[in-house]
């Protein structure tokens, strides 16, 4: 027992080696720390100090590049074997104390802006099915994880087959009442130049298809240049700005119909364009026989239609 305890005393901190684990999955500092909700300037301290305190090089920092070395290889296997079987063993004592009910994985801005302001439908018909909400960006393991349903978004042609398509994406500004009709009003896309524009940041271009630029580029305006701009790195925050009159932002349909049909937001321009991705519900295997599943994958297939 003594000899257990001074192992684990020597043991590195968990949020380095978890930080380890997805810079070494991701060979990017950068990808990893998003992944974590931290700062790449973090994670980059987290990993030194582990390095410290292992004494030895984990990674190859090279020009725009990160490769593990070979003791990192090594090391990262373990961890990573390691961390999985703690899932693990966490994973199984949940479900052996939780109380009955449907976990739902979706990213935090949908969670936000489409699934909780409609659940309360769910909960009128289905008074007695507890709903878990795990809003988080990161993508889970359906076979490896808690969660009963998935709601992903995808490009249609990477869509599993066992999957149920909710909707497609149209994007189009929308700006708070008193932005539209204020002035400068916006009547046309050209109106846009003295206004400010508030943007989902993207500083990788990994969602080219979220960004004013193809919006500008589509509706005749690729030079238009803004009266400013205001970026954000959750769309639902981006969101929240357009509510609260900061500017003017894309908006992603359905995802934001509420805020439209109550009058939060207007779209002033009648055109959208369809972007190449949709929302996808996908069923864990070992939840696809339940009634409370079932059940609520047809209130999100219904809310939908809906939609």
């Amino acid at each position: 027992m003594e000899r257990m305890h001074r192992t684990l005393r020597g043991l590195p901190s968990l949020d380095f080696l978890r930080g380890f684990e997805a810079a070494g999955r991701r060979l990017s500092f950068t990808l990893a720390a998003q992944e974590l909700f931290l700062t790449q300037s973090a994670l980059s301290r987290q990993i030194k100090a582990l390095e410290d305190a292992l004494g030895v090089a984990l990674f190859e920092r090279r020009h725009r590049a990160l490769a593990l070395t070979s003791a990192g290889a090594a090391f990262h296997r373990d961890v990573t074997e390691a961390l999985e079987s703690l899932a693990a063993a966490a994973s199984r004592f949940h479900e052996a104390t939780r109380s009955p009910g449907v976990t739902l994985s979706t990213t935090v801005s949908f969670a936000s802006l489409w699934v909780i302001p409609r659940l309360a439908t769910f909960r009128a018909h289905h008074p007695d099915v507890e709903v878990y909400v795990s809003a988080d960006d990161r993508v889970v393991d359906l076979a490896r994880s808690e969660v009963d349903i998935a709601v992903r978004y995808l490009p249609d042609s990477a869509a599993p087959e066992d999957s149920h398509r909710l909707f497609g994406e149209r994007m189009t500004p929308v700006a708070s009442p008193k932005i539209a009709s204020g002035k400068p009003p916006l009547r046309t896309p050209a109106d846009l130049a003295r206004h400010v524009l508030v943007h989902l940041d993207d500083p990788e271009g990994r969602t080219p298809w979220l960004d004013w630029r193809s919006w500008l580029i589509s509706n005749g305006q690729p030079a238009l240049k803004p009266a400013g701009a205001l970026r954000f790195r959750m769309y639902d925050q981006v969101v929240q700005a357009a509510v609260g009159a900061q500017g003017v932002a894309l908006g992603r349909l359905p995802m934001i119909a509420e805020h439209l049909r109550d009058g939060r937001l207007v779209a002033p321009f009648a055109k959208k364009y369809e972007t190449a991705r949709s929302y996808f519900a996908l069923v864990a295997a070992r939840a696809a026989e339940r009634k409370d599943v079932a059940a609520f994958l047809r209130w999100l297939l219904e809310e939908a239609r809906r939609a």
